[in-house]
């Protein structure tokens, strides 16, 4: 098992390299063998300094799972340009690397596995929902408004929620089979299948911008 240096740094740093640490043992080990004992040899640190920037496994867990919901929401969340690329390049984003791996797909599955019976990792799972939700509907409200569309919130609402769960799906696809399909494959099926809920076509993706 590989160690992460640890080396003298600010408090926020000291943390955040403890997370990723945190990170590793679970992806390696799943949540039930990332003890603190097996953080600090990954981290190559004593427990006793876990112990203090974290006041028990659980809150560094919570903290490493809102790691996992940052990382797999932020960057889809900063997507520049007119209405219809911010919503591709969302789409895109969502189904390609980083955001669609192995090792995304294994975090994932080691909390939410966790969170029907844990209120605190629930609440996370919650907000990183409702983060999600509410960028793509409003992409959606640019997207529809620029054409002329309805972009009523109730609409936009809806039509997020249903574009929310097709993503799902093709992402679980993709980190767990994604040798089964073509280059770019499942981000067809996607627009094809989000064009058909709209009623509108999209423009084809420029692989260039969808590479950043």
């Amino acid at each position: 098992m590989a160690r992460r240096t640890f080396h003298r740094a600010p408090e926020a740093e000291r943390r955040h390299d403890l997370i990723e640490a945190t990170l590793d043992c679970i992806a390696e080990y799943g949540l039930e063998g990332a003890t603190v004992r097996q953080i600090a040899i990954k981290a190559g640190v004593t427990a006793g300094l876990i112990r203090h920037y974290f006041q028990s496994k659980e809150h560094i867990l919570q903290e490493a799972y809102r790691i996992v919901i940052g990382r797999l929401t932020e960057k889809a969340e900063r997507v520049t340009g007119d209405p219809e690329t911010r919503l591709r390049d969302f789409i895109v984003i969502n189904l390609t690397e980083p955001v669609a791996n192995s090792r995304s797909l294994s975090l994932w599955a080691s909390f939410i596995s966790r969170v029907s019976v844990d209120p605190e990792l629930a609440a996370i799972h919650r907000e990183g929902y409702l983060s999600f939700r509410n960028a793509l509907e409003g992409l959606l409200g640019d997207f529809l408004a620029a054409r002329g569309e309805d972009a009523s919130p109730e609409r936009c609402r809806r039509l997020a929620i249903a574009i929310n769960g097709l993503l799902d799906g093709l992402w679980l696809e993709g980190c767990l089979a994604g040798e089964l399909f073509g280059e770019s494959e499942l981000v067809e099926i996607a627009l094809t299948s989000i064009e058909t809920l709209l009623g509108l076509r999209l423009r084809p993706v420029d692989a260039n911008r969808a590479d950043r």
